[in-house]
């Protein structure tokens, strides 16, 4: 049963991972700004990026 739960938690995070990067949400973030010196598109998806390997990591423990 706890396989199935992590299972479906990770469809889920994976489901968010793509919405997170589809173009739409994507174009939001491609302005002429800055954030410390980086451009705010790869800003967003490096954060983007870092926030699903740790929920994958925070999930697969079994938190």
């Amino acid at each position: 049963m706890r396989t199935r739960s992590i299972g479906h938690r990770l469809v889920a995070l994976f489901a968010m991972g793509c919405m997170m990067f589809n173009a739409p949400l994507l174009g939001i973030f491609d302005r002429p700004v800055a954030v410390w010196g980086i451009p705010l598109l790869y800003a967003y998806v490096f954060a983007a990026w870092l926030i699903l390997i740790a929920a994958i990591a925070w999930i697969s423990e079994g938190r």
